[in-house]
């Protein structure tokens, strides 16, 4: 087995709650820890001269994907998943919305790492809970029987038809770190989830990051 490390985070947290969106800050706490892939979500250009998507496409290697689940006359909204190693075959962006509630999506594609393929599944899925459940089991279709790895903003903080006992059919093997709100964190809204062929690592937060967002994020080393 060889390690990779896999980072996510939610880099802007609610409508409004950062206008300023310090990109230079949320690039600075993604290089520090030199993820060979990370997830972003809620990465928003929306009034603003730059583009964010464009500017962090190269903060971690020159492979990633993004999908933007709102597109606006004044930028779009959305998350991205970037990888140090190169992307095998063309990525898939599913459509994880549920009935009239805000547009979600989900990215799956392979990666071409010194270890061989790896399956990777990025998303941010919704508030509701009957929303969420249906999101979970669409996540399961992109699950492959190993060496897969799903990571993102799950919401998921209710027992009842939660995300994890879902995702537990075939990625057993989770985070649990608290996470939002991040000077305070008591919920665990991000994780990172693994088929059993994986084996976690060193699993840690960055408290350093709750200058930038009302998220932490979560960083692992997984033996693959």
């Amino acid at each position: 087995m060889a390690a990779m490390r896999f980072m996510t985070w939610n880099v802007h947290g609610t409508f409004n709650l950062n206008p300023k969106f310090d990109l230079k800050g949320v690039c600075s706490i993604v290089r520090k820890w030199a993820p060979d892939v990370v997830a972003l979500q809620e990465v928003d250009s929306r009034s603003r001269s730059d583009d964010p998507f464009a500017k962090l496409a190269s903060v971690v290697g020159d492979h990633g994907v993004h999908a933007k689940s709102i597109v606006a006359e004044d930028g779009d909204y959305g998350q991205m998943l970037l990888s140090r190693f190169p992307l095998s075959g063309v990525p898939e962006i599913l459509d994880v919305s549920y009935r009239e509630r805000e547009p979600r999506r989900a990215i799956a594609t392979g990666l071409l790492t010194p270890v061989g393929d790896v399956r990777v599944v990025a998303t941010h899925l919704g508030l509701s809970i009957h929303e969420r459940y249906a999101q979970a089991q669409a996540l399961v279709s992109l699950v492959r029987p190993g060496r897969t790895v799903v990571l993102g903003d799950f919401n998921d903080w209710f027992w009842v038809k939660s995300v994890r006992r879902v995702l537990a059919q075939v990625c057993p093997n989770r985070t649990r770190l608290r996470t939002f709100p991040a000077r305070l964190p008591v919920l665990r809204l991000d994780r990172i989830y693994a088929t059993p062929d994986s084996r976690f690592g060193r699993v840690w937060t960055d408290g350093e990051a709750t200058a930038y967002s009302d998220h932490l994020p979560v960083i692992a080393d997984i033996e693959i």
